[in-house]
């Protein structure tokens, strides 16, 4: 099997500086991954690296880390450098307000830089204040924000979508208005729990998104609401996940360093490698690098 394993760092990156983000540099601020002092620090390009090569990482994707949206210039272009320097991250996923009149203007100059691949706004809501990031479940219904995710076909560029199972109606409603459009599930529909009730609507909404050809989803954050490194969900979200999906449409990435708070990287890689096993030797090396390498155009 190739050797090759392609992160896909979601919601919180592997280079990020607690000055430019205020929720990481000032008082605690509820997230959705619960208490996170240990990672309430610098988790610079170095670090990462040292995560990385232990787990065999040989590639890596940065999704934006929610710097204030005043700032997504300046973290392209602070990344660009850091690329330049380092060879990592491998591309890069800004973000926008896509509520915003200017966000189209925004985007273009990030499209000047090379690294960047798409751009994320976060979606999310529910019924959880902790777990909610948009103001509300169906802000991707606005009118401004789909003119602004329409401009994304001429830049090229993919959409990380992030939302939970109460959303992926009106999700799959989105992404059947853009075909050209890429866009890519975050945290592998954010499974709440394993109650039959979640599980049954996650499911329903996991297999509408699969029938859009132009939804791939990533196989990342398990660790997201039961934080802790937990083999059996790994191997029941990837089974199920990849029986909608196909290897070809999922692809694995660490969430690190949010997944640091319960485990390490090795750790992490061998629980998602475990969980894959059975597949064939092909199927395997889409889903930890073929399939990011192709969604995201990353170099062999």
């Amino acid at each position: 099997m190739d050797s090759t394993v392609i992160d896909i760092v979601d919601s919180h990156h592997h280079v990020w500086r607690t000055r430019d983000m205020p929720w990481l540099s000032g008082p605690m601020v509820p997230r959705i991954f619960g208490p996170y002092e240990p990672i309430k620090r610098d988790y610079l390009i170095d670090e990462y690296l040292a995560d990385a090569r232990a787990g065999g990482i040989t590639q890596s994707v940065y999704v934006q880390a929610n710097w204030p949206l005043d700032q997504v210039l300046a973290e392209v272009r602070w990344l660009s450098e850091v690329h330049q320097e380092s060879g990592w991250p491998t591309a890069v996923i800004g973000s926008a307000d896509l509520f915003a009149a200017d966000a189209v203007d925004v985007m273009k100059w990030q499209a000047a830089l090379p690294i960047v691949r798409g751009t994320r706004l976060q979606l999310h809501w529910h019924e959880r204040e902790e777990f909610r990031f948009a103001s509300a479940p169906d802000r991707m219904k606005d009118p401004v924000f789909r003119k602004n995710l329409g401009a994304l076909e001429d830049l090229g560029w993919l959409f990380e979508l992030q939302v939970f199972a109460g959303q992926m109606a009106d999700a799959a409603e989105l992404v059947a208005a853009f075909p050209n459009i890429t866009f890519v599930l975050v945290h592998a529909g954010m499974l709440t729990s394993r109650d039959e009730p979640e599980v049954r609507d996650w499911r329903a909404g996991m297999a509408r998104l699969a029938a859009l050809p132009n939804v791939v989803v990533k196989l990342t954050g398990q660790g997201t609401f039961v934080r802790r490194l937990d083999p059996e969900l790994i191997s029941f979200v990837a089974t199920e996940t990849l029986g909608w999906f196909g290897p070809d449409r999922a692809m694995f990435g660490t969430n690190f360093p949010v997944e640091k708070l319960w485990t390490g990287m090795p750790e992490l890689v061998t629980a998602w490698r475990d969980a894959l096993a059975h597949l064939s030797t092909s199927d395997q090396t889409a889903v930890f690098a073929g399939t990011a390498r192709r969604v995201y155009g990353l170099p062999n």
